[in-house]
């Protein structure tokens, strides 16, 4: 009999990405986190965590077509207010997450 197959939950998404990632990319934004914060909340360029996530033996390219700079949910349900921030197409700043505690 074939194994019956469920949706996932909204509670489950960050658990299920969490372990689609591969251990450099959780590495890299806990590096950076733990290295720049100061307070209550950190600001990390996405230039920098790719670059070390590179570092780390991933490809650029396969970190931004798989979506592992995704990390929001991963990190709020572990209990941080994450904000990301991009330029759209007509702005030219570098994209920024914000990591706070709650």
């Amino acid at each position: 009999m074939p194994k019956s197959v469920m949706p996932i939950k909204p509670s489950d998404v960050a658990a299920q990405k969490s372990k689609d990632f591969p251990p450099a990319v959780i590495e890299a934004f806990n590096e950076l986190i733990a290295r720049e914060m100061s307070g209550r909340s950190v600001r990390i360029l996405q230039e920098n965590v790719v670059k070390l996530m590179v570092e780390k033996g991933l490809k650029r390219e396969d970190i931004f077509s798989n979506g592992w700079l995704n990390v929001e949910a991963i990190y709020r349900k572990e209990g941080w207010v994450v904000e990301y921030d991009g330029p759209a197409y007509c702005e030219t700043y570098p994209a920024f997450y914000i990591f706070s505690v709650k």
